[in-house]
């Protein structure tokens, strides 16, 4: 009995150690990766989006905004291919009969609004847009503009479909907003199929007085994703 409640012990005792070296699977670029971002646009990553207020320091302390055009330019450059997945909410939308918090807030604040699914009337410039720095990189061959999702994650548009019509089984995500559509975005790509690098300063998320999207978002990111780069790292492996 006592050497089985020392063997317990010991096996007790290893458990953290274990847990604290979780492994890094890693990621290689090969020619079946494709980057995609989520919601690069004026209501995340302007200062005059209706959500500067709390993701503001965020993506300001991260360099979000540059780090993103980073990726767009290495994307370029090498013709990988890049899907950007968008969050519009047009008027039919807001009839929804109940809402999660997030979503009754986005809603409240107008947030991703387009006037009609078929018209870019009063598009051009909107919270809805893209971030002006952007829109050279989006209107190249390389990028592909998925529909629009309407919560968190692409279980509502075509993004795996695009993807797999394109013959890509691997992913780099960037974008917004990093414990929202972005781990959104990650958790159901790896759902499906997909092997998926994150990397971690080319996102933000909302900071508020008693939670931290962002801290909360890197944790799930190196648990779920195969690798996490930095933007820096990520270009290196892009560019092989």
């Amino acid at each position: 009995m006592k050497k089985l409640i020392l063997s317990l012990l010991v096996t007790l005792s290893s458990i953290p150690v274990a847990l604290s070296q979780l492994p890094d699977p890693g990621f290689q670029v090969d020619e079946h990766t494709a980057i995609v971002i989520t919601d690069p646009q004026n209501d995340f990553l302007s200062p005059d989006g209706v959500t500067w207020g709390v993701v503001g320091k965020s993506v300001t302390e991260n360099n979000t905004v540059a780090n993103i055009e980073e990726l767009f330019k290495i994307a370029q450059e090498k013709n990988i291919k890049v899907f950007v997945s968008p969050h519009y909410y047009y008027p039919h939308d807001h009839a929804w009969e109940f809402e999660g918090a997030l979503e009754s807030l986005m809603h409240s604040i107008h947030m991703f609004d387009r006037k009609d699914a078929l018209s870019l009337n009063g598009f051009d410039g909107s919270g809805a847009d893209w971030l002006e720095l952007y829109k050279p990189y989006i209107d190249g061959e390389n990028v592909i503009v998925t529909s629009p999702h309407k919560l968190y994650g692409p279980e509502s548009n075509d993004l795996s479909l695009q993807l797999r019509k394109y013959g890509i089984n691997k992913v780099v995500l960037g974008g917004m907003s990093a414990n929202l559509c972005t781990e959104s975005h990650m958790r159901e790509l790896v759902e499906d199929g997909f092997e998926v690098a994150v990397v971690k300063d080319a996102t933000a998320a909302a900071i508020l007085p008693d939670m931290n999207g962002y801290e909360a978002a890197l944790v799930n990111f190196r648990m779920i994703a195969s690798h996490v780069f930095t933007t820096k790292e990520a270009v290196e492996a892009l560019k092989q």
